[in-house]
């Protein structure tokens, strides 16, 4: 489904991110992991469209997406979440979910009239409601986003990334900032994910999430791609071992 293809960007002439190449299988799910400063959100920047490569290539299916806005790239299929919250505070946890499918509304005068935008909001209202339960939080739909607790609004951002309707769906980091139970809660939803059809790349630091969940894992260390494979394969590399789970592990 995805193609990255000797992937550079740089800053300055400082090489964030340097010919780094892996597939994305379609019903899989990967996992992208590293060291910090590894240049992990750097290249999921130039996936979703946050950044322009500086060389190499991004192909969707077979079509190079280098260069296209992240707006153009959810029209094609492509979600994502970030390890920064980017929640919508002013509005409730169910207006933040219908938010996602902006894409796939459609309104205008004759469809006033004739009652359409009513229906076609109620529907939405239905369908963003099941995407919450879906994720877990359907308990909250009429809380205002500040009364929700970090955990939540994990989840929430995500029913929100499910609401455009994606076929690829990019997680930065979904378990940062959750205890131990709430970590598990994320790892069976992204199962449930996956399951459902959804291929699924991440990011993450959390090594338990990761090898319990991951078809494939890439690992990335000073801005290059060190190792790749299934959990069994990193878990053993030596150059993985000293470069991000630690020499005595």
């Amino acid at each position: 489904m995805l193609a990255v293809e000797s992937l550079t960007r740089t800053f300055g002439g400082v090489a964030a991110v340097s010919d780094v190449s892996f597939s994305v299988r379609k019903g899989h799910v990967h996992a992208v992991i590293g060291p910090n400063g590894a240049g992990k959100t750097t290249l999921f920047n130039l996936i979703s469209g946050v950044y322009t490569p500086s060389a190499g290539t991004v192909k969707l299916d077979g079509e190079d997406i280098g260069g296209h806005a992240p707006d153009q790239l959810a029209r094609k299929g492509m979600s994502r979440t970030f390890q920064n919250l980017q929640v919508c505070m002013n509005m409730t946890a169910l207006e933040n979910v219908m938010l996602g499918a902006h894409l796939r509304c459609r309104s205008g005068i004759l469809g006033s009239l004739l009652g359409l935008t009513r229906r076609a909001d109620a529907a939405l209202r239905e369908a963003s409601m099941a995407a919450m339960d879906f994720v877990g939080v359907g308990a909250w739909r009429d809380a205002h986003a500040t009364q929700l607790s970090f955990g939540v609004l994990k989840r929430l951002e995500i029913a929100r990334a499910l609401q455009a309707g994606p076929r690829l769906l990019l997680l930065d980091e979904p378990a940062a900032g959750l205890n131990d139970s709430e970590t598990h809660e994320m790892t069976a939803l992204i199962r449930r994910i996956a399951e459902d059809g959804v291929t699924v790349l991440l990011v993450e630091h959390d090594m338990k999430m990761v090898m319990s969940i991951s078809d494939h894992i890439v690992v990335m260390d000073q801005g290059r791609k060190l190792a790749e494979g299934d959990a069994a394969t990193v878990r053993k590399n030596p150059d993985v071992i000293a470069a991000y789970l630690g020499a005595e592990e």
